[in-house]
């Protein structure tokens, strides 16, 4: 996980901006003289802001981050208004989840400002925030916003160039067959199933599970990801309630050490997001510890409960995406897989511009999004590939396929290096590799029985060390010449019989 690749080490620097960005938010809401509640409301939104706020371009990113407030603003004044009214709380907070989870038809815009409605709700929860805090709330939150917006675009501008694979493609359809519209109903079902549940295990921490079953919707597409995703929820709020244990309980909400840890927390948070859901847990589940701490409220008790709640939330979720509008897995992992390639297709197209003496050629961009295509697809096939999967034919195709997408992503990264050499060369066999590389492409996303003849294979030499960027075309041609075999034949059919 801490070693995954990080392509311009783009990972790493967001999250070392995430932790100027929310530590400016809370240093601004203590010298603005705001309560406790009010700074770890400030700061949890700063962290939302950057977390996100995914849009492809800087001017983007800035609109989105201007609008937060209104979609937060009249989230809080609803919560804290329904506070001492438990059902009409309940109702609203449904109503919320289903607008949210629907408003990401309108692409990462709508997606920022639908989880940024959602966490003003269960923040007012988390903090049992009254009608009488609602003005420190709105300062604290504006405040945070401002802050995360300096370090994001004034203090520490990082250019995204490539937009964020964040809603899943392929997947066609209107009325409640539209992905977006679909999924509002599955985890609205799912949130009311955590909601009723959790209240009967607590009065006062039901939110947990409504937190757990939202969230393992985020970035889903189909049964089988969002079954696993709750899977791996789970794992990683058991592995960081064992941390808190050792950590948190210990520290009874010392202030210093405490604020150490949370920025310690929210690096984890950012930089494990991508490539390990458990581990980005894990650091939430800790997080959490060390704010009750801080609040005072923190014991062992706590803790289990926290798991309880995180339980009911993942089970609720598996019980929506089962019997609410389900959808196979298939579908969205093609669609995955083949972004992914065009993403290659793409890559290499680029490097061979650069290499020619094109200087606006940047092949820099596709690689950084391919790497984040390939984080997508091994999410789409985590149920295929996960240890207790009855699918053994299939489980040993979606392992092949994750090995050589690897394979080409490794190719990739090495050609993208050799064509920022100011001194690499170009010659025409780069050109006629290129080509078979685009054919090949081609005849793997091309609709079955209707992809033209792809190159012609014959034998060819490894290029010499000399000729490192042959050498990663070679290898390009040999990873998807070895994707046919499990991408183009039956799924049902083990390996052996098919000759890959």
């Amino acid at each position: 996980m801490f070693v995954a690749p990080d392509p311009g080490r783009t990972r790493l620097r967001n999250s070392l901006r995430a932790v100027v960005g929310v530590g400016l938010a809370v240093v601004a809401a203590e010298l603005a003289g705001l309560s406790l509640t009010a700074s770890i409301t400030g700061g949890l939104a700063a962290l939302l802001a950057l977390f996100t706020v995914l849009d492809a371009d800087v001017r983007a990113q800035r609109v989105t981050t201007a609008l937060l407030p209104a979609a937060g603003f009249p989230v809080l004044a609803l919560a804290t208004t329904l506070h001492g009214m438990p059902q009409a709380r309940d109702a609203g907070f449904l109503a919320v989840v289903f607008a949210g989870v629907y408003a990401r038809r309108w692409g990462p815009r709508g997606h920022a400002l639908g989880v940024f409605a959602f966490m003003m709700f269960f923040v007012t929860q988390f903090l049992h925030a009254v009608p009488a805090q609602l003005p420190e709330l709105f300062a604290a939150v504006g405040l945070a916003l401002l802050s995360a917006g300096a370090a994001r675009f004034v203090l520490w501008p990082i250019e995204r160039r490539t937009p964020p694979p964040a809603a899943p493609p392929g997947l066609p359809g209107t009325g409640l067959a539209r992905p977006t519209t679909r999924q509002a109903f599955q985890a609205t079902a799912a949130c009311g199933f955590a909601l009723a549940v959790g209240q009967a295990l607590s009065e006062d921490r039901w939110y947990w599970a409504v937190g757990t079953a939202w969230w393992i919707f985020v970035n889903t597409a189909s049964r089988g990801e969002t079954l696993v995703r709750g899977f791996r929820r789970v794992l990683g709020t058991v592995i960081g309630i064992a941390a808190g244990l050792l950590i948190a309980v210990p520290l009874h909400g010392a202030p210093a050490p405490t604020a150490a840890l949370v920025a310690v927390c929210v690096f984890g948070i950012f930089y494990t997001a991508a490539p390990s859901y458990s581990w980005m847990m894990f650091f939430v589940t800790v997080m959490a510890g060390l704010l009750y701490g801080l609040l005072g409220v923190l014991h062992p008790g706590l803790l289990l409960l926290r798991f309880q709640e995180t339980a009911v939330g993942a089970l609720g979720a598996s019980l929506a995406v089962v019997l609410v509008l389900p959808v196979t897995t298939h579908a969205a992992n093609d669609a995955w897989i083949q972004r992914a390639l065009h993403c290659v297709r793409a890559s290499t197209a680029a490097s061979l511009d650069r290499l020619a003496g094109d200087p606006a050629a940047d092949p820099a961009p596709h690689a950084a999004e391919l790497e984040l295509l390939l984080g997508r697809v091994r999410m789409a096939l985590a149920p295929l590939v996960h240890p207790l999967s009855p699918l053994r034919a299939r489980k040993a195709r979606a392992r092949q396929v994750l090995a050589l997408l690897d394979d080409c992503a490794r190719e990739v990264r090495g050609l993208v290096a050799v064509a920022a050499d100011p001194q690499a060369s170009h010659d025409a066999r780069l050109a006629a590799a290129c080509w078979r590389v685009e054919a090949a492409v081609e005849a793997l996303t091309a609709p079955q029985g209707t992809a033209g003849p792809a190159a012609p294979r014959t034998e060819k030499p490894r290029p010499a060390a000399a000729e490192p960027a042959l050498a990663h075309l070679h290898g390009l041609e040999e990873a998807l010449a070895a994707l046919a075999a499990p991408l183009r034949t039956d799924p049902r059919a083990p390996l052996a019989t098919v000759g890959a």
